[in-house]
């Protein structure tokens, strides 16, 4: 199907496929769901549209990904099975099963990612980009590098004997070293050695230069000058390895001291059982069995390796200084709402609601909000959520700058965002140090929700401010990540977050929501609701419509209500950007649901959902809605998030006309889902136009924050109805 007909009513015919609708096989597996996902990343490095070194960092982001899939989902999946666990998943595979499965598909995607990596290496020396080895250097390299290799190396290594006297030493998470053979040349007595490949130290080493840029990896390097590390020997044979560890944290239910657990258990997390070993594939055999013996790896659990180990360090190699070579540069949109207010974020807001489309909109207009409100002497409060943020944060920043100048600050930190659980750490203490009143949630929840509240004196009243984003406070992946940000003075909303943030602090269950439904109390049940009156609006002969956007969709019950939603009637559009469980056009299961995947230059991150209310899509008697969660029961069930409904007409316009409809609309990003659960890419006849949300939402402002200038003549999508 071409993704242009989701903007049309007809969907394509159904598809016979010998299931039981009502048996666990009604559900696409979660694992292989993912693995697709990350084959639709690779093959946006194969694609001729993007630009080579954009091609090189979606080749990057494929090991990247694999890499956290392993440390993640495999290592828990492992663990199952080997305790004998044999619970089946959703789609009615056992841990094992699923396991045989996913290492069939992962080492298919890693033989690719080889071939890619080829392909690319000979189109970038065509653009004068080269990657050498230590054999085809020239003899002023070799003068370079020794001296690179002495004065920014050498100090760093640390080369380790292997014998009963220097034990197998401990080879960290996603550790890479090098592992020798060696001959003393008197008396040719042997050494087996490992050579850890510091991390600290950029993988690939620049070479000197005008006519091209040349690297050499630094194992390469090592391997050049592996004499001076080892005296007195040769080296007789040698291999690379690399491997991935258990990385999933396991906390104390009673833990006393949270932040005091975090860190041990982020200790522990290094020393993991290995899930995963790469390892050169011409290894010699006595140095591939010591290492598999020393680090306790079966053969399902080693990849011999033809090429480079450790393909996520290419992103080294995206080079700013070759533009040409990378997509061409933008910059995000100052709203022209707050221009027109001299950059007042509160006057702006003041005005109506407003909803910026990140990042194509500045997500500095988030850390204005909350810097101008750490300096405003009428602010009395401020509240925060913090999930994911950057290192330097601004936002953390402001937050101390409003507690140290006496304003009432409290800050949400989620200590158990994975993979940032010491970041965070490190912000709660520079926040505590400064005045602010931290506070962590829930053990057994994470709180995912990304909510910011200023309460400002105005006049005899108060007034709340309150931001509700789909994305984090991350003011780097906010370039790259597309996310909604809504920013409101309603009444209504601004109790809602209040209610919501004593119950982060307080425990305090909020009672009598208004606009506002969250996990694990109400969202979930919502959802149900609105979908149930869609299935109603149906069977009375309306125009019954659901149109929905996230990032990944396994949750059973919901699927169960859309396959319901389906068979009564209701069409059922969904721009699912990874996981898929649920399967689409299987005939007298989900005729009626057609489901997309995108995956360009932006990380598709937004989470919105649109029910006609019997009036169809788009319309201005629509219920839209936009949330922090994704539709899989951890979002559902173990953590707090917000689903919240848009009411204000322009940016229910924008949601609905612009940002469904481009993604709708998508062609030339858009793979579309099969019954089988596969991913096909979308094609357009010889000489069609491709249309590229991506590229319309760079061109094209957003609704709701024009300012004096008005929305009469923002391109839209398609047109709301009366």
């Amino acid at each position: 199907m071409n993704p242009a007909d989701f903007l049309k009513s007809s969907f394509p015919p159904a598809t016979e496929v010998d299931i039981d609708h009502h048996s666990p096989a009604r559900f696409y597996n979660r694992e292989l769901s993912w693995l697709g996902f990350n084959w639709r990343v690779l093959e946006e490095a194969e694609n001729p549209r993007v630009p080579l070194l954009e091609r090189l960092r979606f080749l990057s982001i494929s090991a990247t990904n694999l890499d956290e899939f392993y440390t993640v989902r495999v290592a828990g999946l492992r663990e199952l099975s080997h305790a004998g666990n044999s619970t089946p998943s959703m789609d009615g595979l056992s841990p094992a099963e699923q396991l045989l499965l996913i290492d069939s598909d992962a080492r298919d995607l890693l033989a690719r990612q080889q071939e890619v990596f080829c392909a690319l290496t000979r189109e970038m020396a065509t653009e004068g980009i080269h990657i050498l080895t230590r054999d085809n250097l020239e003899p002023d390299d070799l003068t370079h590098l020794e001296s690179v290799f002495l004065d920014q190396v050498f100090p760093v290594l640390s080369p380790l004997a292997v014998d009963p006297a220097h034990p197998f030493p401990f080879i960290p998470n996603e550790g890479f070293a090098l592992a020798l053979t060696m001959e003393r040349t008197d008396d040719k007595r042997p050494l087996r050695a490992l050579l850890p490949v510091p991390a600290q130290i950029d993988r690939f080493i620049p070479l000197p230069g005008t006519d091209c840029q040349r690297y050499l990896p630094l194992e390469e390097l090592l391997l050049l000058h592996i004499g001076q590390l080892f005296p007195s020997y040769r080296m007789k044979g040698h291999c690379a390895f690399r491997v991935l560890r258990d990385s999933d944290l396991e906390v104390e239910d009673e833990a006393e001291d949270l932040v005091r657990e975090f860190e041990v258990a982020l200790k522990r997390r290094r020393r993991g059982e290995v899930v995963r070993m790469k390892l050169s594939a011409d290894a010699p055999p006595s140095l591939k069995s010591m290492i598999m013996q020393e680090l306790h790896v079966s053969d399902d659990e080693v990849v011999e390796v033809e090429g480079m180990i450790g393909i996520a360090d290419l992103r080294e190699l995206v080079l700013d200084s070759r533009s040409d070579l990378l997509w061409p540069p933008y910059s995000p949109r100052v709203p022209e709402r707050v221009q027109d207010h001299d950059g007042d974020m509160f006057a702006a807001i003041r005005q109506k609601d407003m909803l910026l489309h990140h990042p194509y909109e500045t997500f500095d207009m988030v850390i204005r909000f909350l810097q101008q409100a750490a300096r405003d002497p009428d602010v009395v409060a401020i509240k925060q959520t913090l999930y994911r943020t950057s290192r330097n944060s601004p936002i953390v920043e402001a937050l101390c700058e409003a507690a140290e100048d006496g304003k009432s600050v409290t800050a949400l930190v989620e200590l158990k965002a994975r993979f940032d659980e010491a970041a965070n750490i490190r912000q709660s203490r520079r926040l505590e140090r400064a005045g602010a009143h931290v506070v962590y949630g829930f053990l057994k929840f994470k709180t995912h929700a990304k909510i910011s509240t200023v309460v400002r004196r105005e006049g005899d009243t108060l007034v709340t401010y309150t931001h509700f984003g789909t994305g984090n406070y991350h003011p780097i992946t906010a370039r790259i990540y597309t996310d909604l940000s809504l920013f409101t003075c309603d009444r209504a909303l601004g109790r809602d977050a209040t209610k919501v943030f004593n119950y982060l602090s307080g425990y305090a269950q909020p009672e009598g929501l208004e606009n506002l439904a969250i996990s694990p109390i109400s969202l979930k049940p919502k959802l149900l609701e609105l979908i149930k009156a869609e299935i109603q609006h149906a069977k009375d002969g309306k125009d019954a419509q659901i149109w929905a956007k996230m990032n990944s969709l396994i949750e059973e019950d919901v699927i169960d209500a859309l396959y319901e939603a389906s068979q009564a009637g209701v069409k059922i559009s969904l721009v699912v950007r990874g996981i898929c469980g649920l399967r689409p056009g299987v005939k007298g299961l989900s005729d009626n649901i057609r489901v997309k995947s995108i995956v360009g230059r932006f990380l598709e991150h937004s989470r919105i959902v649109c029910f006609g209310n019997g009036h169809g899509l788009p319309s201005k008697k629509a219920r839209v809605f936009m949330s922090s969660a994704d539709w899989m029961g951890r979002n559902l069930v173990r953590r707090v998030e917000t689903l919240v409904e848009i009411t204000n007409p322009t940016v229910k316009a924008q949601i609905t006309s612009q940002v469904m409809a481009a993604n709708m609309a998508d062609v030339a990003q858009s793979w579309v889902m099969g019954p089988d659960g596969k991913f096909t890419r979308a094609t357009v006849a010889e000489g069609e136009f491709a249309f590229n949300c991506h590229r319309f939402f760079i061109e094209n402002p957003s609704l709701s924050g024009r300012g004096s200038a008005g929305a009469k003549d923002v391109p839209q999508l398609t047109h709301t109805d009366d």
